[in-house]
């Protein structure tokens, strides 16, 4: 893993083997983001009303209305129209957004802690815009605005009847001056129509000014993002992520050997075998009883889920298979007479138990000696009749450092590393042969012996 590209396959070990942990800690991460959305994002609603703008706009006039309907003037004025006690203005403004959309509409949103609230600040809001808007268009009232163009539409239609009465009042005649008299004034009456269209197009308080609120806001039926459905589910899926990523990172930064060759190397020796013992969860780092031990148990702590799952075998008598080929393998490798001195770890439990079966199944072919060497002082006994040391480990217990000073402590003592063997736990099978032999006597072939002293 420390070298390793992170692959499906480790993110499916921890899914595996962490699945009790991660439910967990996601339910603690739904809980938490529901308390985020009690007391940090409380329930929001918002309601949207929609104001028509007649007339040519261009994009940049569209602009320029969103900022009115979302400037300090508009939003105080709606907030004095309010009468909410304890929300300014300044408030407000955060509260409230608009937006141009097709068709020359303003959408003019409101979200509050409640939909009634809502509803009526987006239709306050569009309703203090559309006056503002039409006091600006028309420098004054909107009163004053409608009776300016009013007074203006009367004067030119009174204009167009004096000229008509001149027009018949003119000389009946063909004359030329009667004729000129008659055209002059259908010219005046074009150009004074003409005029009273260009005035219409370009004066913004009969043409732009007449914006309109298209209908109160509808009432929201649903709250506004992020929902308290979404605090809850984002909070479960970041804790669940952030539980992986710690594994990994964990994982990463442990420089315990997890895989066999990576043992063996260390060692500086071959591999032998892989061997099993009956699985005590956790017994090379026993911890006792108590609520901390259950709780371990329950979540799958006492486990580990960084080791790679090996070959393992399926009964009692597959065990006892592997170590009589690792007994036959020594045989093999070593000239009579075969003594060996097992090495293992001190504190390693389940080495130590994997060792007192090989001692069993050798039979005193090879000759087995086991002795406990502790890694942070390593002190192998000086060799005596032995052929060399065989060392037994379990694997992810251990970092390359420490295994190097076992190797150094074994040539120090004058024993060759001649093999290693890698110890696991498997869960315990009904066995298919009954001539196993008794938890005592195999303890009893294991002879042990600490060994202390200086550094090696």
């Amino acid at each position: 893993m420390s070298d390793d590209t992170i692959r499906l396959v480790t993110i499916g070990r921890i899914l595996r083997r962490r699945w009790r942990l991660l439910a967990v800690l996601a339910v603690v991460g739904a809980l938490v983001g529901y308390g985020t959305s009690v007391v940090v994002l409380p329930p929001r609603y918002t309601a949207s009303a929609s104001v028509l703008l007649p007339g040519q706009w261009e994009e940049r006039e569209l602009l320029t209305q969103v900022d009115i309907a979302t400037s300090s003037t508009v939003v105080d004025r709606a907030a004095a129209a309010l009468h909410w006690s304890g929300v300014s203005g300044t408030e407000l403004r955060d509260r409230v957004s608009a937006k141009a959309a097709d068709g020359n509409i303003i959408t003019i949103s409101g979200t509050a802690d409640t939909p009634e609230r809502a509803q009526r600040l987006s239709d306050l809001v569009a309703q203090q815009f559309v006056k503002f808007a039409a006091r600006i268009a028309g420098g004054g009232t909107d009163a004053e605005a409608v009776t300016g163009a009013e007074a203006l539409r009367q004067k030119v239609e009174e204009t167009n009847r004096r000229i008509t009465d001149l027009a018949n009042a003119a000389d009946p005649g063909q004359t030329v001056e009667s004729v000129q008299a008659r055209t002059a004034l259908e010219k005046l009456r074009t150009s004074l129509e003409e005029a009273m269209k260009k005035l219409d197009e370009a004066d913004p308080a009969t043409n732009k000014a007449g914006m309109v609120v298209m209908g109160p806001a509808a009432r929201p039926t649903g709250e506004a993002p992020p929902t308290r459905m979404q605090l809850i589910v984002a909070g479960a899926v970041l804790f669940f992520l952030l539980a992986v990523i710690g594994h990994l990172v964990a994982a990463r930064m442990n420089r315990r050997l997890r895989t066999e060759p990576e043992i063996a190397a260390a060692l500086g020796s071959a591999l032998l075998g892989a061997v099993d013992v009956p699985g005590e969860r956790r017994a090379h780092r026993p911890e006792g009883g108590g609520p901390r031990a259950s709780i371990r148990r329950l979540l799958g702590l006492d486990t580990r889920w960084d080791i790679p799952t090996s070959q393992r075998s399926g009964d009692e008598a597959d065990r006892r298979i592997r170590y009589r080929r690792v007994c036959a393998r020594l045989r093999d490798q070593l000239p009579a007479p075969r003594r060996l001195l097992v090495v293992v770890p001190d504190g390693d439990e389940i080495a130590r138990r994997a060792a007192g079966q090989l001692v069993a199944e050798a039979e005193s072919d090879p000759q087995l000696r086991v002795v406990e060497v502790s890694v942070d002082r390593p002190m192998v006994p000086d060799r005596d009749t032995e052929s060399g040391a065989l060392v037994v480990l379990s694997a992810g217990s251990w970092t390359a450092e420490e295994l190097a000073g076992i190797a150094e402590a074994c040539a120090d003592g004058g024993h060759e590393v001649v093999g290693v063997v890698v110890a696991g736990t498997v869960q315990v099978r009904p066995t298919r042969s009954a001539a196993q032999p008794p938890d005592d006597a195999t303890l009893a072939l294991a002879v042990r012996g600490h060994a202390t002293g200086g550094t090696a």
